[in-house]
């Protein structure tokens, strides 16, 4: 089969053609229909040799939609034929949080070797993947694949971060989303689902302020200098009761701290390398900062259903898998509106 590999540290990935896998006891194999592009992967092949922690070649590609292809023994609540959603940050399904749900932090996962599809196993950039279990598959239930497949982190993750801050975006509060790409505009849009707030979107880029009033930022400010007080202004001098900063560089994080109102949540998602000193007196009192890692398989099945209930839909550009280097020189260089999509089989 053609599968998009990360061979060679510093070079870009390539398209090849490995063995088709086959399942094993309690696996099953997807036909991939559709797989997501992302900016992690961007920071992944951008680590130095020194500091990778996968094995090479690697397929990439974390978010994954494909039908049932074909079943290991033993395998139950799947079939051949069915049209399913990749729960990618996979755990080993015993330890404590893996019994909520939350196998985005099992407490087993870096002990047991478990890497996530894309993420150190071999990922969703291929005409087959291997999955190791069914629970790590959602029913698509109707949703087209092109559509979902970004769902499952760039819905997912954002989804998850908004939830810990509901209780806080009460009628009259205020949500600035910093970054409106990918998982941004995917925010802007849960936010608006989900909450009363009024919606703040700020980037650098004019196109993507554009694409922010689109699905519903209520106002879109240009990230430069005078963002923080531009949102200060708009509060009352208040700030907002939540930031989600989805670039995580040291110029939004910095942001997102400025802009942040007595008792906020500061959530840094990007993984752009930021960091926010936490004192007392560095940040106006009780603001809470965190940086969540993806969500739980529960959360997957409420975006999901989020999308069918026509709330939320991620725009989005599609390639073929021997398009799939252009389409992460695009990204690269931030030429992606929305997210992209490689179409495996086409």
């Amino acid at each position: 089969m053609k599968a998009l590999q990360y061979r060679t540290i510093g070079a870009p990935p390539e398209v090849v053609t490995v063995p088709d896998p086959e399942p094993g006891p309690g696996q099953v194999l997807l036909k991939v229909t559709a797989a997501g592009v992302c900016h992690s992967d961007i920071a992944v092949m951008s680590w130095p040799a020194e500091n990778f922690p996968y094995g090479l070649p690697l397929t990439l590609g974390h978010e994954g939609v494909g039908t049932v292809a074909a079943l290991g023994a033993g395998v139950t609540g799947v079939k051949e034929g069915d049209a399913v959603a990749v729960y990618g940050p996979q755990g080993c399904g015993t330890c404590a949080k893996c019994a909520q749900g939350k196998e985005n932090y099992c407490l087993r996962a870096e002990e047991l070797g478990i890497r996530p599809p894309g993420l150190g196993a071999p990922g969703s950039m291929a005409e087959y993947l291997l999955v190791d279990n069914p629970r790590h598959l959602v029913p698509l239930d109707g949703l087209d694949p092109v559509a979902a497949v970004p769902l499952t982190d760039a819905g997912l993750t954002p989804y998850h971060a908004i939830k810990r801050s509901l209780p806080k975006l009460v009628p009259g509060s205020t949500a600035v989303v910093i970054g409106a790409g990918g998982l941004g505009h995917v925010a802007i849009q849960l936010l608006r689902a989900m909450t009363p707030a009024r919606v703040v979107a700020l980037d650098v880029s004019e196109d993507k302020l554009r694409l922010a009033r689109e699905v519903g930022a209520h106002e879109a400010v240009l990230s430069d200098p005078k963002a923080a007080a531009t949102v200060r202004e708009l509060t009352g001098g208040v700030g907002a009761e939540a930031v989600f900063d989805f670039v995580g560089a040291q110029p939004t994080v910095t942001t997102a701290a400025a802009v942040a109102a007595v008792e906020a949540d500061v959530t840094i998602v990007g993984i752009a390398g930021g960091s926010l000193p936490v004192g007392f007196g560095t940040l106006p009192f009780e603001v809470s900062v965190t940086a969540p890692y993806w969500g739980s398989r529960g959360e997957l099945l409420e975006v999901l259903a989020l999308a069918r209930s026509g709330a939320v839909s991620v725009h989005t550009e599609t390639f073929s898998l021997d398009e799939a280097p252009l389409a992460y020189e695009r990204l690269h260089k931030g030429k992606i509106n929305g997210r992209a999509v490689v179409l495996p089989h086409g």
